[in-house]
């Protein structure tokens, strides 16, 4: 018999990247295995995305600023927990975490926590007085909610050891489980010209594909000194066609102000800004793609490094991405520090590489994506951890 399945989410806005496109993709297998999902959110019920997602959403917003408080939330989970068998936070630091603690709290119903990255001391070395705030909120909050909660769920081991470095105080059930992403679907040659249809000057040039959040934690500063640094350096023969594809929501303040970076760089030729693909265009950025770029200082998983895998698209990494291990054991990428010199070295590393060696490396990416990433394997592992748990209430 299948699970009921709910989870809770601050957002279902596809612009808020590795979370909620998670939540989407594990549900989506869940759902094939006989489970029921739906989600809980803190968004308008009038949000567009709300009406648009392929779940049944449960939105209990409008809420208030960035935390997301609503008081809709905890009177309907309270009258609808014996619906469902478990309910799954995704991430914490928000009301959609601490409400589900107060909730559930004492009750009979099981709760787990997918921290998605958010307990990583990186967060706390960059931003030191964000963290004495969290210290403020954390032993009433969070710290309740991953101590009570049946299980707290990790992707990798890398992440569930640094998480253990952010607060002295810290308590909880932890489970590393697999996680992933699903193959692309469609045709890889239709996708292409999709794209090269959009972007007609990317068809002949040789891309290299930043993909997410145009965001200061994932280095696009980096690249895009890096890059500059490797067109002056280089043979005008190696670097002739080299092309950097910025795909990712850019209409902010900080993507503002990387655009004015590559200007003042003297790289603003070499580079395209998309805005944010998903779909058919999304895959086509991935097969138009030499390779996959993403020096972040701080990533727990990294769903666009998967999906550049499942496209067999070699990687050029940071060590801060948690993965990155698994990658380098498979041959499936590049990974280096998260600094300039990092970053440079990254691209020498993969422009110095033979042809031969390349081919090779986009032939590991697939296999690398298969043995470790599939989402099937990450549906199989949370399965198996739900079962463990306490359904007594039933």
């Amino acid at each position: 018999m299948g699970l009921r399945i709910l989870h809770s989410i601050r957002s279902v806005n596809p612009t808020g990247g590795g979370p909620i496109e998670g939540v989407k993709q594990i549900s989506s297998v869940n759902c094939r295995h006989g489970h029921s999902v739906e989600v809980l959110c803190l968004d308008s019920p009038k949000d567009p995305w709300v009406k648009d997602f392929p779940l049944p959403c449960h939105a209990m917003g409008p809420s208030l600023l960035g935390y997301g408080y609503s008081p809709k939330l905890v009177p309907w989970l309270r009258a609808h927990c014996r619906s469902y068998d478990v309910v799954v936070v995704n991430g914490i630091w928000q009301y959609n975490a601490f409400g589900v603690w107060r909730a559930l709290h004492g009750g009979t119903t099981p709760y787990c926590v997918f921290t998605h990255g958010m307990l990583d001391p990186w967060f706390k070395d960059t931003y030191p007085l964000k963290h004495v705030k969290k210290w403020l909120y954390w032993p009433w909050a969070d710290y309740r909610v991953l101590r009570d909660a049946a299980a707290v769920l990790f992707t990798c081991e890398e992440e569930r050891r640094l998480a253990q470095k952010s607060f002295w105080l810290y308590r909880c059930n932890e489970h590393v489980i697999s996680y992933g992403t699903a193959r692309p679907k469609g045709s890889p040659e239709s996708q292409l010209q999709q794209f090269h249809d959009r972007f007609p000057e990317l068809s002949r040039r040789r891309c290299l594909l930043f993909l997410g959040r145009v965001h200061e934690k994932k280095g696009p500063d980096l690249l895009f000194h890096a890059f500059a640094a490797i067109l002056r350096t280089l043979p005008s023969g190696v670097t002739k066609h080299l092309h950097l594809t910025m795909a990712g929501p850019d209409d902010h303040p900080y993507a503002k102000q990387m655009k004015n970076l590559a200007v003042t760089l003297g790289i603003a030729d070499r580079v395209t800004w998309t805005g944010m693909l998903t779909g058919d265009l999304k895959w086509g950025a991935f097969h138009a793609s030499d390779a996959f770029v993403l020096p972040s200082h701080q990533e727990n998983f990294g769903i666009a490094v998967t999906e550049a895998l499942a496209c067999g698209v070699p990687v050029l990494i940071s060590d801060k991405i948690n993965i990155w291990q698994e990658i380098a054991r498979c041959h499936a990428g590049l990974a280096e520090p998260d600094d300039l010199e990092g970053t440079a070295r990254l691209l020498r590393r993969w422009l110095d590489m033979p042809e031969g060696d390349r081919e090779e490396m986009r032939k590991a990416a697939r296999a690398c994506f298969s043995a470790n990433f599939d989402i099937e394997h990450t549906a199989a592992s949370f399965s198996t951890m739900l079962n463990s748990l306490d359904f007594s209430h039933t």
